[in-house]
């Protein structure tokens, strides 16, 4: 039989009494769970980006509830007996649900009525809610201007009502989209602001829904995703974000209306800073190469084999400063590793003519690792920080064999 749903014509009914028609054993993500049918609801199921209601029938606690055809199916942690059952919504839940969910009415409105943007869905999360809007990209200010307008709906405290009708005669008031449905439709009235076809829970009153706050835009596929907040929940975003903003002027040693300008000089005198480092380093490398390639003698093939582990806590850039200069000397071949991260260099001046990406190969075969690169350059790094030693050991005795048969 079909389920009486209480909350299409009050979605403020917070207990309600029913008869209990079913009541089906059944699995609720891997624990036991029965199915309930009503012949009657003020719970609402899950449906058009709305999350579902939670409360108790009798004792059981309501852990889901689905929209199942004509029916509403409760699952439920025990089972109910047919007959009579009292039933309650968690409210503080579902006044939050209605507020968000008739923000996004009057958002969406707003963003199609003024700017042109049509909602193509909309999803009601846990902390932040989000509209999918079609077009071009909304800018600052038609994020703002949106914001704004919903927000003057909002403090004028407009009613909102719900309305029965077929899609012609929605269409004659001036539905804001039309549904591809037939038969009586429910839709919902913010007085001279927007109407639409709903089956959710709502306000009955625009300031009921609280202050909006429009929070980032970001591309979604061909769309552009708006997320925002309202109520509470808003109240929570703008307190969480006033603290954020006075911890890093804190940080920063300055007011919070300067925020931004000091932001800017810290991130400028960083890039400054790192561009000076890195400088600094490669002039370091260069001086170490120098000084690694006068003490290192050459082999008998005529190459020059460095063989060099960093100590964990070098700069991570500098064994590629250090391990490039050394490639740009003829007849060189550098080993370099970092201990504690387990990063592996192998290069080589042309001239030397090995294969420096095999050579990592193979040492990966007997240390546990990934990497590669070409012939003359290879980087990786082994699975084991504590394993560099031993792998550049293995790789500088696996080279020289390479360079005594090539001698040979």
């Amino acid at each position: 039989m079909a389920t009486h749903r209480i909350y299409y014509d009050d979605s403020f009914a917070r207990d309600f009494e029913a008869q209990v028609v079913t009541c089906e054993p059944c699995i609720h993500g891997t624990t036991p769970a029965w199915e309930v049918v009503l012949d009657e609801s003020a719970l609402y199921p899950a449906s058009g980006g709305q999350p579902c209601d939670r409360g108790k029938l009798g004792d059981a606690n309501v852990l889901e509830v689905r929209d199942d055809g004509d029916e509403v199916v409760h699952i439920v942690d025990r089972e109910l007996r047919p007959g009579p059952v009292h039933g309650c919504v968690d409210w503080p839940r579902r006044f939050d649900h209605m507020q968000q969910h008739t923000g996004q009415h009057l958002l969406s409105a707003m963003f199609q009525e003024r700017f042109g943007r049509q909602t193509v869905s909309f999803h009601l999360g846990a902390e932040l809610s989000s509209i999918d809007l079609r077009g071009a990209e909304p800018t600052a200010e038609i994020l703002e201007g949106a914001e704004r307008a919903a927000n003057r709906v909002i403090f004028e405290d407009r009613p909102i009502n719900v309305r029965y009708g077929t899609p012609e005669q929605l269409a004659q008031m001036g539905v804001r989209k039309e549904v591809q449905r037939t038969g009586i439709l429910r839709a919902i009235e913010i007085d001279g602001a927007d109407l639409q076809p709903c089956g959710g829970t709502h306000v009955r009153r625009t300031a009921q829904i609280g202050m909006l706050l429009v929070r980032r835009c970001t591309k979604m596929r061909q769309d552009w995703r708006v997320e925002f907040a309202c109520g509470a929940r808003s109240e929570r975003l703008a307190r969480n974000d006033f603290r954020l903003i006075a911890r890093a002027a804190a940080n920063l040693g300055c007011a919070p209306d300067d925020l931004a300008d000091a932001a800017a000089r810290v991130t400028s005198e960083r890039d400054a800073n790192f561009k000076e480092v890195r400088s600094l380093l490669q002039r370091l490398a260069d001086l170490e190469a120098a000084s690694s390639l006068q003490s290192a003698p050459l082999g008998a093939s005529g190459i020059r084999t460095i063989v060099r582990a960093f100590d964990d806590g070098t700069q991570a850039d500098y064994p590629g400063f250090f391990s490039t200069q050394l490639a740009k000397t003829e007849s060189v071949i550098a080993l370099v590793g970092l201990k504690g991260t387990g990063q592996l260099i192998f290069s080589q001046h042309p001239s030397a003519g090995k294969d420096m990406n095999a050579l990592l190969k193979r040492v990966f075969e007997r240390f546990s690792g990934k990497g590669g690169g070409n012939r003359g350059f290879a980087r990786g790094r082994l699975n084991d920080g504590a394993q560099v030693d031993q792998a550049l050991e293995f790789a500088s005795a696996s080279l020289q064999e390479q360079l005594q048969a090539s001698a040979g």
